[in-house]
């Protein structure tokens, strides 16, 4: 498991966050494996990953479909290295299917409530123009929290108008970025980080925090839940809403989903197609209303 898993940090790359939690489930697997009386990888076999599935997705404290499939990639994986480096004969877990996950359409804000949110940034103070350069470079960008919160100020060429984000597994793409997320961040980097780097010891990160180090992720989130609140929006908003609507957006402005793929660092094109049943369920209902026989 240690070799598994220094392979994935060293050759594979993998993000620090994959890592832990595929050693999370992975330390799961063996505790499973240590209470079915094998102790050795070699001797489990294809009912024993399929037991542990199911182990995941019932007792006292089941965990979701996601979590129990995410689970199973960490030890399908594990055994594909074994299998690989001849540690073991077989490769026990290949024909395990994870369970099936529910199709669940990302919640995406109209472009009205997008704008309502934005608004929500209202002052002149530091924390205020820092929370609307965050968010609006979130919704211009469609980046991850983790990718603007990692920013640098390098990363940013204002000149060229695009932002350096880097994703998930060392995967770095070059958005752009529009000119209200442009302004909005030169007004804080003008008239708010040099205040907030006062307090600090030197950052080189765009988005700093009250005390002048790099801006946590639950800190944006806090930011965001404050603005919305701010706007009057009663939806559940989370940082990643402005990733869905930029998505969506782009899509039912009549963008292809392949060029979105490459802006949201979508490493395949399925996990972007999901947008297009959002889009497609709005055409449908605008036809519903529009339509002079939809309602006959």
């Amino acid at each position: 498991m240690e070799a598994f898993l220094h392979h994935l940090t060293v050759e594979r790359g993998s993000a620090a966050n994959t890592v832990a939690a595929y050693s999370t489930d992975l330390r799961r697997y063996l505790v499973d494996l240590a209470a079915r009386g094998i102790d050795d990888l070699g001797a489990a076999g294809e009912g024993d990953v399929a037991g542990f599935v199911v182990a995941l997705r019932s007792g006292p404290t089941p965990l979701a479909a996601a979590s129990a499939a995410r689970a199973l990639a960490a030890v399908r994986g594990l055994h594909r290295f074994a299998a690989r480096d001849g540690l073991v004969a077989d490769d026990a877990a290949s024909e395990v299917a994870p369970p099936a996950l529910p199709i669940r359409l990302p919640r995406a804000l109209s472009v009205d409530q997008v704008e309502q949110l934005l608004d929500g940034c209202v002052g002149d103070g530091a924390v205020a123009l820092r929370d609307r350069a965050l968010l609006e470079l979130l919704y211009s960008t469609g980046a991850r929290i983790s990718e603007a919160v990692g920013l640098d100020v390098d990363d940013l060429d204002a000149v060229h108008r695009t932002v350096l984000l880097r994703g998930k597994g060392g995967k770095d793409r070059i958005v752009p970025v529009g000119r209200p997320a442009l302004a909005a961040v030169d007004a804080y980097r003008v008239r708010a980080r040099p205040t907030l780097a006062a307090r600090g010891r030197g950052c080189s990160a765009l988005l700093l925090n009250a005390r002048g180090a790099r801006l946590s992720r639950q800190s944006a989130w806090h930011g965001l839940r404050a603005a919305a609140r701010a706007a009057g929006l009663t939806a559940d908003v989370s940082p990643h809403t402005l990733r869905h609507c930029f998505a969506t957006h782009l899509l039912a402005g009549g963008a292809d989903v392949r060029v979105v793929q490459e802006l949201l660092g979508h490493a395949s094109v399925t996990t972007t197609q999901i947008y297009t049943h959002v889009t497609v369920d709005t055409l449908r209902e605008v036809y519903a209303t529009s339509h002079p026989r939809a309602r006959g």
